[in-house]
């Protein structure tokens, strides 16, 4: 039960729900951290409490754009201890990514009790010393440690370009996206590197006219991506927030996997890369050589950064915007090893999220002697 306000004439007071862990976010990192805090025999309640600000299970999944189907995204890691291809009908692969995982999600909450609060929105987390006060918009909570595992979808990154306040057409970024449909008839740039970019620019570029722009020359990737291949594109994340840097997104580090669509899309002339624009017009954007393409649209398909505005008021922040980052798989904070963050970092890739939510729940109920 979400403990709520009480209040009498003159005076505000508040219920605050007492527990040893909060964790934050029902994504497949904070899923995976309760599992095992369960398994490791913390109680739901009085030992761990979930909170999600989603009012249904799924985490960012659920607001996918319809087009991403099972075929088409990167593989979908099972959580532990049940299989994702059990939850969904005989290998079919046509049914759409944010219908089929939040299924998944809410099946895997159900077979294992895990009680998640929502939707609870944590506002502010603050230090009082021995425990932390969590303020959310369903009332207050006080825990002894927290599991941060809030992803990325919230706060989609558009990076700053001179005159994108004149500009007259629509901007819209990855998280927006619904259909190519949308953008029949009208001339689209896109810009990105990363997979999400690839595969809007694919469904665009069949319905109309597109420039591609990227800050950096795409890397493909030619043959298999082994698992060696994985671990060191993590083990190079891993060493960034170690240092306490901002960390590198994954494709960064293994470059974009050939794939047939991406063979096909060089067959129809659509891979054609633009470097970064300087400016943005009334009308559109301008090179720094000024040659400009007139656009209705700007997609941007930059990409996210983590969601830690909560924490703020903990300073966990370098200077540069990083954290350092300690323990077995990096997600312990080393300021305050009474925080986790899970799916930041080396974490924020499906099955890193699993390996990392174990790690955390065993460092952390350690580092409290639960």
């Amino acid at each position: 039960m979400v403990p709520h306000s009480h209040s009498s004439p003159g005076q505000s007071t508040q219920a605050t729900y007492k527990t040893n862990i909060v964790v934050i976010g029902a994504g497949q990192a904070g899923l995976s951290s309760a599992y095992h805090l369960s398994k490791l025999g913390v109680p739901a309640g009085k030992g761990f409490v979930v909170l999600d600000q989603s009012p249904r299970p799924g985490g960012a999944w659920q607001h996918r754009w319809p087009s991403l189907t099972l075929s088409t995204v990167n593989r979908i890691h099972d959580l532990p201890g049940m299989r994702f291809a059990d939850t969904i009908a005989d290998g079919d692969t046509t049914v759409r990514a944010s219908v089929a995982v939040p299924h998944y999600f809410e099946a895997y909450e159900r077979a294992f009790d895990l009680q998640v609060y929502r939707p609870v929105k944590v506002v502010v987390v603050c230090d009082r010393g021995d425990r932390f006060r969590v303020e959310t918009d369903r009332g207050l909570f006080s825990a002894r440690g927290i599991i941060n595992a809030t992803g990325t979808w919230e706060t989609p990154y558009i990076p700053e370009y001179p005159g994108a306040q004149r500009f007259q057409g629509t901007q819209l970024h990855t998280k927006d996206y619904r259909s190519a449909d949308a953008f029949r008839n009208k001339h689209v740039v896109i810009v990105g590197a990363g997979i999400s970019a690839i595969q809007l620019l694919d469904e665009i570029s069949r319905v109309t006219t597109t420039t591609w722009v990227t800050r950096r020359p795409p890397a493909f990737r030619e043959g298999s991506f082994t698992e060696e291949d994985g671990r060191a594109a993590v083990a190079m994340v891993e060493d960034r927030v170690r240092r306490g840097l901002p960390p590198a997104s994954v494709v960064s580090v293994t470059g974009l996997p050939l794939t047939p669509a991406i063979t096909a899309m060089r067959a129809r002339g659509v891979l054609n890369r633009q470097p970064m624009f300087s400016e943005i017009t009334e009308q559109g954007v301008r090179w720094p050589d000024g040659r400009t393409v007139n656009a209705d649209v700007i997609l941007w398909c930059t990409g996210f950064r983590s969601s830690l505005d909560h924490l703020l008021p903990l300073m966990l922040r370098e200077p540069n915007g990083g954290i350092v980052m300690a323990g077995r798989l990096a997600t312990q904070v080393a300021k305050d090893p009474r925080i986790h963050l899970v799916g930041y970092g080396p974490s924020a890739s499906t099955i890193g999220a699993n390996r990392a939510g174990r790690a955390a729940a065993s460092e952390l109920m350690q580092h409290l002697g639960l």
